[in-house]
């Protein structure tokens, strides 16, 4: 670093972000990031984004691995770069809003095995409850807190509601710093000149960071702006999990703003042996590393995350009409408006995308529009996840008003005591179980749970190849049948080769589920 320049800090979204991006989360697993963790720790990252509770769940469904086991042998490798989990608010391995009593369960576990950072992304940007989460996250031992201003487009969000946003959770002292989340990529270069100053302004001595997604094409030359402006904390990602649908490549924009004479804070050969492993797991998973991505501006029309996007495709394919996605994507539009324009982040892309299909596909069968409502769209317009920023359409809300299922879900949010939620995984359990098992029994189904233990601790990587003698293709197929998580494997028995590839497998990106 030059003397008299200024320098900005980086946030590693590689682990978390780029694999939810690009991987659909189900990437990495325990192993990987646990191998690594060293060289990301040499980095001297100002923080790892590294986990969210969605991740988290994913590691349980499809690699039967703990959740707290991941984070403590995280946290061994990584001793002094916090850790952070992103969350949306008062949710917690689950689409519906968690009660308090799992939350600080949840909170207090998180911090006990080594989580100290906690980024808040409320997708309604309502501060308050922003900044409820904000106290709990510190009274439950996270050490940093970070609160996001979730931008996006729509009739009713101003950079004049994103300012007021930005100065209200600045000015609370739960608050450590403020972050401009930028979900679908949307910022632009003229938005971010104009934003970027008034948010400066706004969060006063309060660190400002800035977290967008390459969706675009334009996020590398809006983290130059950003950084020009000011904004002194960027996040970016490593190798072939950054560029694509996820974060700035690191190495590109340390040379960038190099040449318009800022430094980074970094240690690019930590950062070069980090990308040769993240290079590993990509090639040995059959995975597509992430591609600098053409400038495109129909991201700015239908707003789909790109996790989202390889959802609505899955879906699309299981239903046997990949053709219909066009029309999907335009009837996103419609949705969006009708329900108020909510930003389209976790949940409410899931919410948006899903009711879209339904219309849609509906439609080829001679269903109106709206005929089919989900539970989650329901409890949307109920307001069961906040007041809509905007106003619901007045159709829409007769539907739901009519629907049978209204009168079942519009009912007070359940909220049991800490006490109640250890009695009752007690008995589920038959016996006595820790605080944090209790959290994940009241979250996660017992099924998931169980396999998880029959499994045992995750493997490292690499996984130690047999040290017993083969005999032959049966034996072969029994002890891969008995990995507990794998994708594809090569295998040469004399002249004989084979590779197998676990159903299901062919698009990982397409399982995508918390596009935040």
């Amino acid at each position: 670093m030059s003397a008299g320049r200024p320098v900005v800090r980086l946030v590693d979204t590689s682990l978390r972000d780029g694999n939810q991006s690009l991987w659909g989360a189900t990437g990495l697993t325990t192993g990987m990031v646990e191998a690594v963790g060293p060289a990301l720790e040499r980095a001297r990252f100002h923080a790892l984004d590294f986990t969210s509770s969605t991740h988290l769940s994913v590691g349980v469904r499809f690699h039967q691995e703990d959740p707290w086991e991941r984070i403590a042998r995280m946290r061994a490798v990584v001793p002094t770069t916090p850790l952070s989990l992103i969350t949306t608010g008062m949710r917690f391995m689950s689409w519906d809003r968690s009660p308090e009593s799992v939350m600080r369960m949840a909170l207090a576990a998180l911090a006990r095995h080594g989580m100290r950072r906690l980024q808040i992304a409320e997708p309604m940007n309502d501060t308050e409850a922003a900044l409820a989460v904000a106290r709990m996250a510190h009274e439950e031992g996270i050490e940093q807190v970070v609160a996001a201003v979730t931008f996006t487009e729509s009739p009713v969000h101003t950079d004049d509601l994103y300012r007021k946003a930005a100065e209200a959770l600045a000015a609370d002292p739960a608050v450590d710093a403020v972050y401009l989340k930028d979900p679908g990529g949307l910022l632009t270069m003229e938005r971010t000149a104009a934003l970027v100053p008034e948010l400066l302004e706004a969060v006063g001595d309060v660190p400002l960071e800035l977290h967008s997604h390459c969706t675009t094409g334009v996020a590398p030359q809006v983290y130059v702006l950003a950084a020009q402006l000011g904004v002194p904390i960027l996040h970016t990602a490593i190798g072939a999990l950054a560029n694509g649908t996820s974060q700035p490549s690191i190495t590109r924009l340390a040379a960038n703003l190099d040449a318009v004479g800022i430094d980074v804070d970094i240690d690019l050969a930590a950062v070069a042996e980090a990308e040769e492993l993240i290079a590993a797991f990509a090639a040995t998973q059959g995975l597509a590393p992430g591609a600098p991505t053409d400038y495109d501006l129909s991201p700015h029309a239908h707003q789909v995350p790109g996790g989202m996007m390889g959802t609505l495709k899955r879906q699309l394919a299981e239903m046997r009409v990949p053709e219909l996605l066009p029309a999907v994507l335009e009837e996103v539009r419609r949705v969006r408006a009708e329900l108020g324009y909510p930003i389209m982040v976790t949940p409410y892309s899931q919410f948006v995308g899903s009711q879209a299909v339904l219309n849609v596909v509906g439609a080829r069968s001679g269903q109106a529009r709206w005929s089919r409502l989900p539970d989650e769209v329901i409890r949307y317009v109920l307001g069961h996840f906040g007041p809509p920023p905007g106003r619901v359409d007045p159709d829409v809300e007769r539907l739901v008003a009519a629907s049978p299922r209204t009168t079942e879900l519009d009912v007070p949010w359940p909220e049991p005591t800490a006490d109640e939620l250890r009695e009752r995984a007690r008995a589920a359990a038959s016996g006595p179980v820790s605080d944090d098992e209790a959290v994940l029994r009241a979250v996660l189904p017992a099924e998931q749970l169980a396999a998880v233990a029959a499994a045992g601790p995750a493997p490292s990587w690499p996984a130690a190849p047999p040290t017993t003698p083969v005999h032959g293709l049966g034996d072969v197929l029994a002890r891969v049948r008995a990995l507990p998580r794998w994708r594809s494997l090569d295998l040469s028995i004399g002249d004989t080769h084979i590779s197998l590839r676990r159903a299901g497998d062919a698009d990982p990106t397409s399982r995508s589920e918390d596009p935040a």
